[in-house]
């Protein structure tokens, strides 16, 4: 992955306007690339009114770089934590906020530089609702990019993809402390996203999807490391199958035969145009599911 240290040209960077009615949390384990989202979030046209980063890895840097946006007037937190897990991480952060809004990114999304004003402006229209919006890849690394430039609102829970990219997202307190946080169960270790968008339209709090409301996704997984995190999101996407399985909810079944047929789709369409990465993730999540749903449909929480 190229790189460049970016906190050397932090102090380049001039004062922002500080919009006082959000912060930003970002759950990190400590990556280099963490420096350069960092970077761009104090690159942008304005600045949180307070910026929590919940360090969960070993890398003393973190602490230096935020410690570095300090120095150039940005208030940013810094939380080491022990805990694993992005929702544990997001949670953390959340407990520190003392805001309005809040938005959560990660540390491999760089932000637009209007992200922030952008973000608040649709909260600010929609202060009961999630607002997600544009994921565009970036890196050499194939991600998954969400770039319909359709602006548009989604009130209850659909078969296929509930529309919130746990990258690009904001929320107010209010619908947090409605919903409640981030489900920490290991089974649901990278779909905790998803479930919580699913809890939420449930609630009837509907998600806004804003194409102005911008992050690129940096792509610095190889082809073994798309691999492994394939199977990790198939089996937390079936984890949190099971979980409302386990309820009873009978409209996750419906979900969980759709999420099949479309990995299969993906894995034959995959073997039979030669698009190996495609044929992986089918693959990937036809295998998966199954241990990931018995797993969610246990009573008992994973460690």
């Amino acid at each position: 992955m190229p790189y460049q240290p970016m906190m050397l040209i932090v102090n380049e960077i001039k004062p922002r306007p500080v919009l006082e009615d959000i912060s930003v949390v970002i759950p990190t384990l400590g990556r280099e690339i963490l420096e350069e989202a960092l970077y761009w979030i104090a690159a942008g046209s304005a600045w949180p009114g307070g910026l929590v980063v919940v360090d969960q890895g070993p890398n003393p840097a973190v602490e230096d770089w935020t410690k570095k946006l300090r120095s150039i007037g940005i208030h940013a937190e810094y939380l080491p934590s022990s805990q694993r897990g992005r929702a544990a991480g997001i949670n953390r952060g959340l407990k520190c906020v003392q805001t309005q809004f809040v938005a959560i990114t990660d540390d491999d999304c760089f932000v637009d530089p209007d992200w922030l004003k952008q973000m608040v402006t649709c909260l600010q229209e929609n202060p009961e609702a999630i607002v997600t919006g544009r994921v565009e890849p970036a890196g050499a690394g194939v991600i998954v990019a969400v770039t319909s430039p359709t602006p548009a609102v989604y009130a209850r829970p659909r078969v296929t993809f509930d529309s919130l990219s746990g990258g690009n997202m904001g929320t107010s307190m209010s619908v947090i402390n409605r919903v409640g946080h981030f489900d920490e169960d290991a089974r649901l270790r990278t779909a905790e996203d998803g479930e919580w968008a699913y809890r939420a339209l449930r609630l009837g709090v509907p998600v806004v999807y804003a194409p102005q409301v911008i992050v690129q996704h940096f792509g610095w997984r190889d082809e073994q490391g798309r691999s492994n995190q394939y199977r990790k999101y198939a089996r937390s996407h079936g984890g949190f199958y099971g979980k409302y399985l386990r309820q009873g909810d009978w409209f996750i079944a419906l979900r969980m035969m759709i999420h099949y047929v479309r990995a299969l789709k993906r894995w034959l369409t995959g073997l039979l145009t030669g698009d190996q990465e495609l044929a992986m993730n089918g693959w990937c999540y036809l295998t998966g599911l199954l241990p990931g749903i018995i797993s969610g449909m246990k009573r008992d929480r994973a460690a």
